[in-house]
């Protein structure tokens, strides 16, 4: 009925993995997801500091850095210098950080990391205050 496969798949392999592709495990990849999406909030967070002074965004920076680091390995992450130019509005920079950290939250979830997920859930509490009086005044 169906002539038999002949030669080998391109896809298998007899001896394992190939050792010329790098292979991670799931949890290594949400590791790096996870990093990624605490440093663009992180970022976000410096933007903010630079445009309005508060001892909140001043701990919530310190503790992303902090998970950032232990994230990769003890490797501090690239900060954006304080330069208080204020080119985006406090507005937008609070909804841009809190579609950021519930992208982290979701991440944090699926890989159980317990300390991401707390300090992700606190930081869309703190961006949704921000946000609420500025929503209510435009309306």
């Amino acid at each position: 009925m169906y002539e038999p496969i002949r030669a080998k798949s391109v896809h298998s392999t007899v001896d394992g993995p190939n050792p010329d592709f790098p292979h991670r495990s799931r949890e290594e990849e949400l590791d790096i997801q996870l990093a990624g999406h605490l440093a663009a909030l992180l970022a976000v967070t410096d933007e903010l500091r630079a445009t309005q002074a508060s001892a909140d965004l001043d701990a919530a920076a310190e503790r992303l850095a902090e998970q950032v680091s232990r994230l990769r390995g003890g490797r501090t992450p690239v900060r954006a210098p304080m330069s208080g130019r204020g080119g985006t509005g406090a507005a937008a920079l609070h909804r841009r950080a809190l579609a950021l950290a519930g992208r982290t939250l979701v991440v944090a979830a699926s890989r159980a990391d317990t300390a991401v997920a707390i300090l992700a859930a606190e930081r869309m509490d703190a961006h949704t205050a921000a946000l609420e009086p500025r929503e209510l005044a435009s309306h």
